[in-house]
């Protein structure tokens, strides 16, 4: 029988050179950067351990060797998707990464150079912005492998681009470039020059003065508002504004700006 495609310590890769601006690169540039099923769970450990570090302000994924990610490593399939159960366990696996990045306190940023295809598109829409340089390109080929994106994936797709375009992108399978990934939502930025790790690290840079608490709580209104659940996460809503009034952040907001300095914002 075929073994699932063994993790491998480079395959995820953590640069906090910048201790406030951690950077996670799938590190399989051979494939592609193409995500195994054990690469889908070591990068959802990775991001809940990054986004619980209280001096990490921002977190920038991308790929190594001048692509994104260009899916799923199909090679490994018949081992760890033979079977109706294998594939819904798989799927959990895939929709793990997604949710840990969505539910991250810290903004997220997807840095996109060369192929973003398949569930690397679903990598990259389940971050808070996505980058492209002038190399980038998207498609999700679902359509041409018969196989049907699940609810994670194509709600951060529907999000993104809304139903029109949703639908063209999964019926079509067809390819966008960086231009016209930003024209309908597949990106959000375009990086004016250079590469698209290096616009995304600009990003972040201007987000590490921002209060932690304020992008924590805006993040948690904002999908509340989206999921047209604002009554039911009610509770959750009340928690992170009463938690912004009542830091030290606030005191520190509120002196900085009488005294028409910078504030130092500490996350409590």
């Amino acid at each position: 029988m075929p073994q699932p495609t063994a993790l491998l310590p480079t395959d995820v890769l953590v640069d906090t050179s910048d201790p406030a601006i951690a950077v996670v690169t799938i590190n399989r540039a051979k494939r592609r950067n193409a995500m195994t099923r054990a690469m889908w769970l070591e990068l959802t450990r990775v991001v809940a351990e990054i986004g619980a570090a209280p001096h990490v302000r921002a977190i920038v994924l991308t790929g190594a060797g001048g692509a994104f990610c260009a899916g799923a490593d199909i090679t490994e399939f018949p081992a760890v998707r033979a079977t109706v159960e294998d594939g819904r366990a798989y799927e959990a696996a895939v929709d793990g990464v997604h949710l840990a990045i969505q539910a991250s306190a810290k903004p997220t940023i997807a840095a996109i150079s060369g192929p973003c295809y398949g569930g690397g598109v679903a990598l990259a829409l389940s971050c808070d912005f996505r980058v492209a340089d002038a190399t980038a390109y998207f498609a999700i080929p679902a359509a041409r492998l018969s196989n049907v994106y699940g609810v994670v994936e194509t709600r951060a797709l529907y999000d993104a681009v809304g139903l029109a375009v949703a639908k063209e992108v999964l019926f079509t399978g067809r390819r966008y470039d960086a231009a016209e990934a930003v024209d309908v939502g597949l990106a959000t930025h375009m990086a004016s020059r250079g590469n698209a790790l290096d616009a995304a690290r600009e990003l972040a840079d201007r987000l590490r003065t921002s209060a932690p608490l304020t992008i924590k709580g805006a993040k948690t209104v904002l999908s509340a508002i989206a999921r047209n659940a604002t009554e039911a996460r009610a509770s959750d809503i009340h928690d992170v504004m009463d938690a912004a009034i009542g830091s030290e952040d606030y005191k520190e907001g509120v002196a900085a700006f009488a005294a028409k300095r910078d504030p130092i914002f500490k996350g409590r």
